[in-house]
């Protein structure tokens, strides 16, 4: 090998060695407290059926609607 080649092959010897321990790594853990889903729901029923009953007693009364 002449000169020239033996420049180039140490140029990319050390730029290829610090790279070399960059390698990304990905780690899953479980979390150490569980997980905690705060839903604060009110389920309010009674207008669906005040809002049913008035639209049956509407259909029954008027029954050439459909």
């Amino acid at each position: 090998m002449n000169q020239r080649t033996m420049k180039r092959v140490m140029l990319l010897l050390l730029t290829a060695l610090p790279l070399s321990g960059c390698s990304p790594t990905v780690k899953i853990e479980a979390p150490d407290k569980p997980i905690v889903i705060n839903m604060n729901i009110k389920i309010d029923h009674e207008i669906r059926i005040k809002v049913d009953r008035e639209l049956d007693s509407l259909l029954e009364n008027k029954k050439g609607l459909f």
